[in-house]
């Protein structure tokens, strides 16, 4: 064949223009495609000759060559798979076909300049990074099976070339004659460093070649492992060599907790190799850009904080995922949007979720100390993964008044502990385990033996809307509403008694409202105090002073909403109150005490006193006076 000048497509003419000029913000990628390109050429080279006889493994086993040459500003390509006939270049490297290009040109324009870099590869256009660093490329070619080598040759400026050529063996060599601001893509160094980034797990060796190198064994050296671990069956992985690239990939010190070495089949395929860390990274709670996800498709490192692929509550897993069937550049943009990837992200949820459900199962003493660590977190999903919401909830634990601190249960534990005719689960909020123990509010349930759950975590506040019930139990807050405990008989009883004390009562409760106006909504009688004096309690849907704290400590303003003062009929400082108002309504005593009733409730559930000198004062009096 002479050689013959052919024109590009006009559309294909604007997407070089876009390559060489705008399009990659890295242009080391050039290398990950060619890399990529050779892998995919060798694997169909060993697919076809499967059917073909022709098409045998080379002498030297198959293999991708990189040879860089100073003296002549070149970096060549090679690899032994496929090759290509004079058609297939033409129609492979040659032009694109019109649809998938004019789609592409789309994209752009909805794309801005800062979203741009990547987008070319899901159009399967990836060789043409190479006119980032090269001001000509050309490209020879041998096809498997027999047939004249070809060579096609092009500086990106509208147009092609095509002629026969001399090639010894099948496959392709691109020879790349770099711009004078990409002759450092001619260092050894370099080169090692951007293959081993982006194709170390490439299944063929990755040859670099040193031309003048004085000892034969030096010319040319693998610079790529081929050691992708995900790739080999679990049995065939020890322990040790989980632990090693795990150390060395996701750079930890310790050796994880848990491997999850998963392979999906079928219509949906991937491999997965996640791993539970031994302990929290010190980045947990921030808004750190690196979460430990690393993407490769088809063994190719495409970015290492794919936070795509998990959800942001289970952000201290850690682990690679390996896709065939996603584009060798996509975007992160493009990965909010793919279909496939919010598959692959199902998938490893529900894998993460059954390894911590058989660890909570199996080993409870191993879970527990893996939610000492990451519970904090887990908990968030309540919130953020309503489809998984009651997963979630089976993974739980808490700390209970039925427990010791530090002593974790699940909400199943809390289940089988009802008593006998109790229908709801009862929680606290509070700033500490110390705090909630010690709540007045927590008296009534203590005398029946009732577990209350303490959920003393910052997050806690903002999953309990999440939180509303489990296994068909109602979750109802000891410190907000009206409590109702006991059986009918009881309620009955209890409701008579109440009737007896308002009556008893109800003048003096009247006079503290009039007292604390302001500073207390109501003033009645508790059903939940047994041995102290009073306590404060919330409105139903009325946030409780810990949530205003948290609220306060981010900047927000929220206003003191006046809460319920509920006092123990039963106690002697309101019998002695009772016998002053008897006898001098009008008391100024009756003042102090209403203060000491309200000031008391707030130090107990460990909320600041309104005027602490005053309420100092009192107390000193009432010590003086013995």
């Amino acid at each position: 064949m002479s050689k013959t000048t052919k024109a590009f497509q006009t559309e294909v003419q604007q997407l070089l223009h876009l390559v060489i000029h705008s399009l990659y913000s890295n242009k080391e990628i050039f290398l990950r495609e060619l890399v990529s390109n050779a892998s995919d050429a060798i694997d169909r080279a060993r697919f076809e000759g499967l059917s073909n006889k022709e098409i045998t493994e080379p002498a030297g086993g198959w293999r991708i060559t990189l040879t860089p040459d100073a003296d002549a500003g070149t970096l060549t390509i090679s690899d032994n798979g496929v090759g290509m006939t004079a058609e297939e270049a033409e129609k492979n490297i040659g032009t694109i076909a019109s649809s998938g290009t004019r789609r592409f040109l789309d994209e752009l324009k909805k794309t801005d300049a800062a979203h741009r870099p990547e987008l070319i590869g899901q159009f399967g256009v990836g060789f043409y990074a190479s006119f980032m660093v090269a001001d000509k490329v050309t490209v020879v070619s041998r096809r498997a099976g027999g047939g004249t080598a070809i060579r096609w040759e092009s500086a990106g400026d509208g147009s092609y070339t095509l002629e026969d050529a001399e090639r010894a063996t099948a496959g392709t060599d691109i020879v790349l004659h770099l711009k004078d601001d990409a002759k450092d893509y001619l260092d050894a160094w370099k080169l090692r460093q951007i293959v081993k980034r982006y194709s170390d797990y490439v299944a063929f060796p990755v040859v670099l070649v040193n031309a003048k190198a004085e000892k034969e064994e030096e010319k040319e050296s693998t610079i790529n492992s081929m050691k992708a671990i995900w790739t080999r069956p679990k049995s065939e992985v020890k322990p040790e060599e989980y632990n090693e690239f795990y150390k060395a990939t996701l750079h930890d010190f310790s050796d994880p907790h848990r491997v999850i070495h998963y392979s999906a089949e079928g219509a949906l395929e991937f491999k997965a190799l996640l791993f539970l860390p031994a302990r929290p990274s010190t980045d947990l709670f921030t808004d750190a850009e690196n979460r430990g996800m690393h993407l490769y498709v088809k063994r190719v490192f495409i970015m290492n904080d794919c936070k795509e692929l998990l959800p942001t509550y289970l952000r201290f897993i850690k682990g690679v995922v390996d896709s065939s069937d996603l584009p060798l550049n996509v975007s992160r943009e493009i990965l909010q949007e793919d279909a496939l990837i919010r598959k692959i992200r199902k998938n490893l949820v529900k894998k993460v979720l059954d390894t911590l459900q058989e660890m909570k199962d199996s080993e409870p003493q191993e879970y527990r100390a893996f939610w000492g660590r990451f519970g904090k977190v887990l908990k968030e999903g309540l919130h953020v993964d309503p489809d998984n919401r009651d997963r979630l909830k089976q993974l739980i634990l808490v700390e209970t008044s039925k427990g010791a601190p530090g002593e974790w249960f699940s909400l199943k534990d809390c289940v089988d502990r009802m008593q006998p005719g109790q229908k709801d689960l009862y929680f606290l909020t509070g700033e500490s385990r110390r705090a909630v123990e010690n709540s007045p509010v927590l008296e009534a349930f203590k005398a029946r033996g009732i577990e209350v759950i303490f959920l003393i975590d910052p997050i806690d506040e903002w999953i309990l809307g999440d939180l509303e019930e489990f296994d068909g139990k109602k979750m109802v807050a000891v410190h907000r509403g009206q409590v109702d405990l006991g059986d009918e008989t009881e309620k009955k009883e209890r409701e008579e008694k109440r009737k007896e004390a308002d009556a008893s009562f109800g003048d003096l409760l009247k006079k503290i409202q009039e007292l604390l106006a302001g500073d207390v909504a109501e003033v009645r009688l508790s059903d939940r105090l047994t041995e102290s004096a009073s306590c404060l309690v919330s409105a139903e849907g009325q946030p409780d002073p810990h949530m205003l704290r948290i609220m306060r400590s981010m900047g927000n303003e929220f206003p003191e909403a006046p809460r319920i003062l509920e006092v123990n009929p039963s106690h002697a400082a309101l019998a002695r109150m009772k016998d002053l108002f008897a006898a001098d309504p009008a008391s100024p005593r009756l003042a102090d005490f209403a203060a000491l009733l309200r000031d008391q409730a707030l130090l107990a559930e460990g909320s600041p006193v309104k005027e602490p000198a005053r309420f100092t004062k009192l107390v000193s009096e009432m010590m003086a006076k013995g």
